[in-house]
């Protein structure tokens, strides 16, 4: 698995969600590195943890912009939202309970999810942000 970059199809246009979705790369590209490196599972669960954590407050953060500027997507986006957390605290309980720890399925799954959500929906909003004068 590669790890996640930057990259112009990664931009949404507004500057305080995008720093964020930077960091949510080097964060799975973090996770990835701990576990390529044997990583063991309670440093693996901290960072996973951590992941859970900012993408909460991302998702919260893009749901607070849409919110305010009446954005038509919003329902959708944060229906797409709980699915991704749903399945970040599934490998999150897995990776605490289960025997082995099944990464590599995991870290495929994040680094899709990302890359299909920033560069997909999240590619909706930008626009709109834009005309509302948000960059």
């Amino acid at each position: 698995m590669s790890l996640l970059t930057w990259n112009h199809a990664s931009s949404v246009g507004v500057r305080a969600l995008d720093d964020q979705h930077g960091i949510l790369m080097d964060t799975t590209n973090e996770l990835r590195l701990t576990l390529l490196h044997g990583g063991g599972r309670e440093q693996v669960c901290e960072i996973l943890d951590r992941l859970i954590e900012f993408t909460r407050m991302h998702f919260q953060s893009e749901e607070k912009l849409m919110e305010d500027t009446d954005f038509p997507g919003l329902i959708e986006h944060r229906a797409e939202h709980h699915r991704m957390l749903a399945t970040m605290l599934q490998s999150a309980h897995c990776l605490q309970h289960s025997a082995t720890m099944p990464t590599r399925a995991m870290l495929c799954a994040l680094r899709d999810g990302y890359i299909e959500h920033i560069e997909g929906l999240d590619q909706e909003y930008g626009p709109w942000l834009n005309r509302e004068v948000i960059y």
